[in-house]
């Protein structure tokens, strides 16, 4: 995909992975969005970009509904919708707190889903788009204390499969970003959760199985995937078998589905 003048809106734009994002499709001619809850940090990365912020809180069920509505009402159709916002959990399921696991919930999950199905019909319609998903090493399988954090990247990662299957006869392409360690705030909350969570990574990292990368070589990647239309962007390399045996089910159904004519604009009235 073309990503020169393209309109790009990612989602948690503000700082970490999501501000690299904003600067590296900025870096490759696009015009870029960002929305998130933090305004001050908003309105920085946008004036380093030369982009927008639209300062939106996507814990909020009505702002997400109308989001995509406002931002082209404003800016004009989107072209690249990058489901970027995302929240943690570092407790384990008998102690994390309940309006966490909600959160995590709305933010990681419900609002890409949402935000997906309501800027999917006019890209159909324009027969141009991308669609660009965050998911985690943490949706390829259960990390203790992470559990709902897995669940949602789990639950997002087979959605996209889905969405895969429905768009496979459009020129719409998805791509899904599943990275270990990046150095973030989320990860700096991980290393410093409770003592167990602390023992778990130490474990894992001995086992050198999660290695850390930066915002900004993920981004350039993720850019690089978006204009070459690629499935993926995973990381680290090493866990490759990892990424691959979470995937074999979801190739299996793709493939069970070829010659399978599907109208991904079908729909059966209340």
């Amino acid at each position: 995909m073309d990503i020169k003048n393209a309109q790009v809106l990612v989602t948690g734009g503000s700082r970490g992975i999501g501000a690299a994002l904003a600067h590296e499709y900025s870096a490759k001619g696009a015009q870029v969005i960002v929305t998130a809850r933090s305004g001050e940090d908003l309105e920085r990365v946008a004036t380093e970009i030369n982009g927008v912020a639209h300062v939106a809180d996507l814990s909020t069920a009505e702002t997400v509904d109308n989001l995509i509505q406002e931002i082209e009402s404003l800016y004009g159709p989107i072209d690249v919708l990058v489901n970027n916002a995302g929240v943690e959990t570092v407790n384990p399921v008998a102690t994390v707190a309940t309006e966490d696991i909600r959160t995590a919930a709305r933010i990681n999950l419900e609002t890409p889903m949402v935000l997906t199905r309501q800027v999917l019909p006019g890209m159909i319609e324009r027969e141009r788009g991308a669609l660009v998903y965050l998911s985690s090493l943490a949706g390829t399988s259960g990390f203790a204390g992470m559990g709902p954090y897995c669940a949602t990247k789990a639950g997002l990662n087979n959605f996209v499969a889905a969405l895969r299957i429905e768009l496979k006869n459009t020129p719409i392409h998805a791509t899904l970003v599943a990275p270990g360690p990046v150095d973030t705030r989320m990860w700096d909350a991980v290393e410093t959760a409770s003592e167990s969570i602390q023992r778990s990574v130490q474990r894992f990292e001995n086992l050198g199985f999660l290695p850390k990368t930066t915002p900004e070589k993920l981004a350039k990647r993720v850019v690089l995937a978006t204009q070459n239309k690629r499935r993926h962007v995973r990381h680290p390399h090493r866990l490759a078998l990892n990424f691959w045996l979470g995937e074999a089910p979801r190739r299996i159904t793709e493939a069970s589905m070829i010659g399978v004519k599907f109208n991904p604009l079908d729909y059966v009235e209340d």
